[in-house]
């Protein structure tokens, strides 16, 4: 996720995003370049006889406008849902790291290992919603946190902290209450990574998202025939600016749909597993 000002008008304007949008859409503004160059050439030096008119497109832009407020919003919704289902996690974390640091005895056994369980699941998680947690981290954490080697390691770490605390629980360490308690912050952990892995397994619907791009795609298309007889050679600036305001709004609706990656935009969930790495380290001392 970039860090920015949003009151720094100059730093916004001239970011570095501006120029990787660029170079992602370079070879589509290159090709309608070269479609438009070649319309308005014809239309031009051939002198063909043909009344372009602007009525058709500007509606059809109005329709356009939109599907793409319609696109950007129900991505943005879930890129903010994924966002409040992290900072559940933060809390989360936090609240059960104070509970257990409280309940069980400094010189208990298995505080240093329920403090390490706690600070892996955020990074488990985070590795998980994206291509899955890497081979050489799963193994490190099956080493580490003396887990069973499966594919679902979040499942394996939420386990082992609840067998500690079943366990705890019969050495009579904590009493039915504070099991309850934990309990409930336990399950908790499952309900949000459930929610995570709902956004992230549930794409925009494939035919709204196919007959956005080919809606887009049809538009530039007809366009050059709508300035060619009026605007001549600068219909091919007109036609390839357009374009690239639309394509840059489709392609941010793109990354944000996802908001577990690694794409600019996506959620800093490398930082918040860090935070929650550090505030657990902090809470047990």
């Amino acid at each position: 996720m970039v860090e920015y000002n949003p009151k720094s008008w100059l730093n916004l304007l001239f970011h570095s995003y501006s120029r990787y949008v660029f170079k992602r859409l370079l070879p589509a503004l290159l090709y309608v370049t070269v479609y438009t160059s070649i319309i308005t050439y014809v239309f031009y030096e051939l002198n063909i006889d043909f009344i372009s008119t602007t009525s058709v497109h500007s509606i059809l832009g109005i329709v356009l406008g939109f599907f793409l407020v319609f696109r950007t919003n129900g991505a943005y919704d879930r890129w903010w849902e994924g966002r409040k289902v992290w900072g559940e996690l933060v809390n989360n974390t936090r609240n059960l790291a104070i509970k257990f640091s409280i309940m069980v005895p400094m010189n208990h056994p298995e505080r240093g290992y329920i403090s390490e369980c706690i600070s892996a699941y955020p990074r488990a998680l985070k590795d998980h919603l994206r291509e899955g947690v890497p081979a050489e981290v799963a193994a490190e954490l099956v080493e580490k946190l003396k887990m069973e080697n499966l594919d679902h390691i979040p499942n394996a770490i939420a386990k082992r902290l609840i067998g500690i605390t079943n366990k705890l629980k019969g050495e009579k360490v904590m009493d039915p209450e504070q099991y309850r308690v934990l309990d409930g912050e336990l399950k908790s952990l499952t309900d949000i990574m459930g929610k995570c892995e709902r956004i992230r397994n549930t794409p925009i619907p494939y035919s709204y998202s196919m007959f956005m791009k080919k809606f887009i795609f049809a538009y530039i298309a007809t366009l050059p025939f709508a300035f060619v007889t009026v605007y001549h050679y600068w219909t091919i600036l007109i036609v390839v600016l357009i374009l690239y305001i639309l394509m840059s709004i489709e392609l941010l609706a793109e990354e944000i749909e996802d908001p577990f990656g690694s794409d600019i935009n996506d959620l800093p969930t490398d930082i918040l597993a860090g935070k929650i790495d550090k505030n657990v380290k902090e809470i047990f001392g």
